[in-house]
């Protein structure tokens, strides 16, 4: 006979939506994009920043699922009237309110902890972004396009994270396409919603009362554009990349990522849960496998 301990484990580990943990990889971005400007490959001091990076986006990991896990007890009766939000731990019943709130409160603290033995400065913005995402979960979700800027802000703060962590100073521009990438996918996301709920959207989510699918599609396209912009200036212009500007050779796989993307958004409504579609999808995954290995080598040959 299992325990109650034990059989509260699955539906807890699920809540806590580990699958979402990918967004967090953006904390190791300013080791990528200082590897070999600092400190020589495989040093003793480039495995201490690693190391670093690593333990930063466990604990960012932890934050974030203790902010999944208020904002499914706050939305429990609408998640049950979502095709596949219903079968989320709390909202299918699996997982009482009060447990999902008690270690959320024991989430933060682990993660602010460490985060301040770890770096004040990355415990400061950890903090920011969960006063943040208060903000969101209480009150800016409910504010059409603001909503949508406090997602990618979040995005953008576990970039600045990931760089205060190791003392790295990364381009502005890596920031800027952050941001403009992180709206693409909120949008796109939006989006489905607004097309897999149809007239019941705003029943589960009421500010999708305020977007249309035409309004929709043109901020995407808007947003897309400006992304490609501003990552090839990024190639060519940050004075933190080789000056041959070899990185330019990574501008069609950026390209074509964002088209593969909308594809798969507009073809067939998968632009709901963008952690799924990046690993699942195969044409994606080996886009974003041969951008890793062609700007390694790049980077490498600084």
């Amino acid at each position: 006979m299992s325990s109650p301990s034990r059989s509260l484990m699955p539906p807890l580990l699920k809540a806590m939506r580990p699958k979402q943990w990918i967004k967090n990889l953006l904390l190791f971005a300013g080791f990528v994009f200082t590897l070999n400007e600092r400190w020589q490959p495989f040093s003793p001091e480039m495995w201490n920043y690693l190391g670093r990076s690593a333990a930063a986006f466990l604990l960012f990991s932890l934050l974030s699922s203790s902010i999944y896990l208020i904002n499914d007890v706050i939305d429990v009766e609408k998640d049950r009237l979502h095709p596949t939000k219903k079968n989320r731990p709390i909202a299918s019943g699996t997982l009482s309110p009060r447990t999902a709130i008690v270690f959320s409160v024991f989430l933060m603290i682990v993660a602010l902890s460490g985060g301040a033995w770890l770096s004040l400065p990355f415990a400061g913005v950890a903090a920011g972004y969960l006063v943040m995402q208060f903000g969101y979960v209480f009150a800016l979700k409910q504010v059409a396009l603001l909503e949508v800027f406090v997602l990618a802000i979040g995005f953008v703060l576990r970039a600045i994270a990931g760089a205060l962590v190791i003392h790295a100073h990364i381009s502005p521009w890596l920031y800027i396409v952050t941001l403009l990438g992180s709206l693409f996918l909120a949008l796109s996301k939006r989006r489905n919603e607004l097309m897999l709920l149809d007239s019941g959207a705003g029943h589960h989510r009421k500010i999708l009362e305020s977007y249309t699918p035409a309004l929709l599609d043109s901020l995407t396209s808007v947003v897309a554009s400006s992304t490609i912009m501003a990552y090839s200036l990024y190639t060519f212009t940050s004075p933190k990349l080789p000056r041959n500007n070899l990185m330019m050779l990574t501008i069609p796989l950026v390209i074509f990522g964002l088209f593969r993307y909308l594809y798969l958004a507009h073809s067939h409504n998968e632009g709901g849960s963008p952690e799924e579609v990046f690993l699942k999808d195969k044409p994606l995954i080996i886009t974003i496998v041969l951008w890793i290995v062609t700007a390694g080598i790049i980077l490498g040959l600084r």
